[in-house]
Parts: structure tokens; sequence; C-alpha cells
């Protein structure tokens, strides 16, 4: 296995000089160790991969020097277009490095909203024109295509692929992100999910949010069918929930949204904002980190999402931080006319033992359908 410090210098000798992205469970030592060993300067965490691949075209722009850019393979649909239509070769011609954590290797277990993307992955990136190189976890053969990898994407005027398999880096010892704060996300979800109407439908975003929902309603004995559990796609899941509501108009409609995946696609707020969809209600439950890939930080708790809110256009916003508060702007939210949004910061951090849901995506949206009505 590679120790992430150990492949942070060999990126250095090979020329990298900044490094930008969306974590990944798959990278989550190698993220953890370069965002505790960079300056602020040299390590952005962007708010999607294709914002990643737009800040490395301005490093090297601005240097001329070699820029990184990592993610999961569930990211690369958003790196499509500025691959292709700005650092290709044949456009302007822009150098860089992509690490890509391989989710779905082909014979490896996985979770369903991997195992389509991992499958083709190497045929996307071949696809595209992008040199490829599947990384090696021994520390001598990995430095040796590291610097080939650096000289093949500044020869070809364009970016390479690094692709890193399950188990490549070993485990990094990074501070955990802390917040004094009253509530937890999962105690926040279930405070939220106690409020909702009977006929009420939930949209919630990927990773721990769904898997904490759906742990609630075993416990309750609920069932699932009222819940639409986005489990890949991350920063969809508002946009989901405003389409149902749009065709549900009498029907109650939350997203259960987090601060990574709203922040992904924030311009979603602004069409939701001014959809003038009187039955939906956002919920973002931020914690200031992506917390189902390692806890990277966001900068959720440093921007106001309330206001970026209110000025796309909802008809209320407001932050909360207690299950009183939370529930009590629920009630309010309920009462308002127009979509309406709140922020519910809790602290970081998931139970060890949090499981996954039992049921495959498309079990999941029939028993949702049929709840609506519509099977």
């Amino acid at each position: 296995m590679l120790a992430p410090s150990d492949y942070l210098r060999v990126l250095g000798d090979a020329g990298v000089t900044f490094f930008t992205g969306v974590p990944d469970s798959l990278l989550k030592e190698f993220c953890a160790c370069v965002t505790v060993s960079l300056k602020p300067e040299d390590h952005v965490i962007a708010a999607n991969e294709g914002a990643s691949v737009g800040l490395a075209i301005g490093h090297y722009i601005g240097t001329g020097a070699l820029p990184l850019v990592y993610l999961q393979n569930s990211g690369l649909g958003n790196t499509v277009n500025p691959l292709l239509s700005l650092a290709s070769p044949e456009v302007y011609g822009t150098p860089m490095l992509l690490m890509l954590g391989w989710r779905g290797e082909p014979g490896k277990k996985d979770e369903p909203q991997h195992v389509h993307q991992g499958r083709v992955m190497i045929k996307m990136l071949e696809d595209m024109d992008l040199p490829v190189v599947v990384l090696s976890d021994d520390i001598t053969e990995a430095e040796a295509q590291t610097k080939a990898a650096a000289q093949q994407a500044r020869d070809i005027n364009g970016p390479v692929a690094l692709v890193v398999k399950k188990g490549t880096f070993d485990s990094y010892a990074a501070p955990k992100a802390e917040a004094d704060l009253p509530m937890g996300r999962e105690e926040a979800i279930m405070a939220a999910a106690e409020t909702l109407e009977d006929d009420a439908a939930v949209i919630c975003t990927t990773g721990m949010p769904s898997r904490e929902l759906f742990e609630f309603r075993a416990r309750n004995e609920a069932g699932h069918h009222r819940d639409f559990l986005t489990v890949g796609g991350m920063g969809h899941a508002s946009q989901i929930a405003l389409g149902l509501a749009m065709a549900q108009t009498d029907r109650p409609v939350y997203c259960f949204d987090g601060d990574g995946a709203a922040l992904m696609h924030m311009g979603s707020m602004a069409i939701t904002g001014q959809s003038n969809a009187k039955n939906l209600i956002h919920l973002v439950f931020n914690n200031g980190v992506h917390g189902s890939v390692g806890g990277q930080p966001t900068v959720g708790f440093d921007i106001d999402i309330p206001t970026i809110a209110t000025a796309c256009g909802y008809a209320s916003a407001q932050r909360v931080d207690t299950k009183e508060a939370l529930q009590n702007a629920i009630a309010a939210a309920k009462a308002t006319n127009g979509v309406t949004f709140i922020e519910v910061q809790v602290r970081p951090g998931n139970r060890a033992d949090i499981g996954r849901p039992t049921s495959t995506p498309a079990q999941n949206k029939i028993a949702m359908m049929k709840f609506l009505g519509v099977l």
C-alpha cells in the first residue's frame, strides 16, 4: 500500500504544485494528507468535479505548472465538458493529472450506484482520448508511473488519468472535524421525519443521510415507500424533489439535502426558488464536511446558505440547530405560501455501525411510485 505522505512527495517531485477536487472514499486517506499538508493556496476542495478542472486550468495558465484533479469516478461526468471543450489538446491544451477512485471496479463488490460507472470507466476515459494509468500500490512502481504520466501530460499538452483501486492507499491519521452543536445529523433527520405528514414524500440525498433515514424507518416499522433514497447522483436530490413537487402539487414534498450536495450544484437553488412550488420544503443538514467520504471540509459553515436561498426566491429561509427549533421551523414552513428552506446545522460524524438500505434502487423507486399512486 502507498503511504499518502510518500505519494504526495512523489507528486511534488513530478512537478505537481496544485491540488483540487471533490473527496472520494477510496482516496480519503490521500485527500486527508493533502488537506493537512498543503497551504490553502495550493489546495482547493471544489464544489464539483467540473469546477476542479476549471481551477486546474486557471492554475496552469497562471503558473505553467502541473495541477492534479482528484475525484471519485462517479464524478467523471461532471468533468467531461471542461476536459473536452477546454483542457483538450485540440482546444486550449492544458496538461494536468486526474486521479480517479475506481468505485465499482469489475469483480469487486460495491454499492449498486457504482456498478455501471465502474464497468464503463476505462472505456469512457479511452473514448475521451485520455491516457490511462492504473496506479500501483508499490511506491517504487508508482513513482515511475507518476513521473511518466506527468511527462506525458506535458508532452501531449493535455490530461492524463491515474486510476486508483480500492486499498491502494494506506491509512493516514488526520484530525477529526468537530463542531460545538447540540445535534448530530442522524438525530436531526429523525426529528424532521417525526414531523412529516402521512402523505408526505421525501427525496433524500446520497450517502449517510439516506442510510440514516432508512434505519429510522426500519426501527419504527414505518416502511420505506415514502422515501426516495438518491443513492448516487450527488447534488441532484433537490431537483428530483422539485420535479416531484411540480408533478403532484397537492402532496407535501421534502428534500433532505446535505451541505456538500447543495454546494455541488448550487445553481439548482435558483431554479427551485423561482419555481413557486408551494408544496416543497428543502432542508439542508449542514455538518461542514463531506461526511460520507472521509470528513474533508466543505465551506458549509463559512457561508450564509439561508440568505442565498432567500436571494434565489425561496418564500422563507431560516437556520436552526436544536430539535425544538427544527420542528418549529418545519411547522412554520408548512404554513408558508411558497417553497421554503431550512438549514439544520449539525455535528459532523456518524455511527460506525450504520447499515445500508436493504432494498435495491429499482425496488425503492417502484415502492415510492406505488405510494404516489402512479403504479
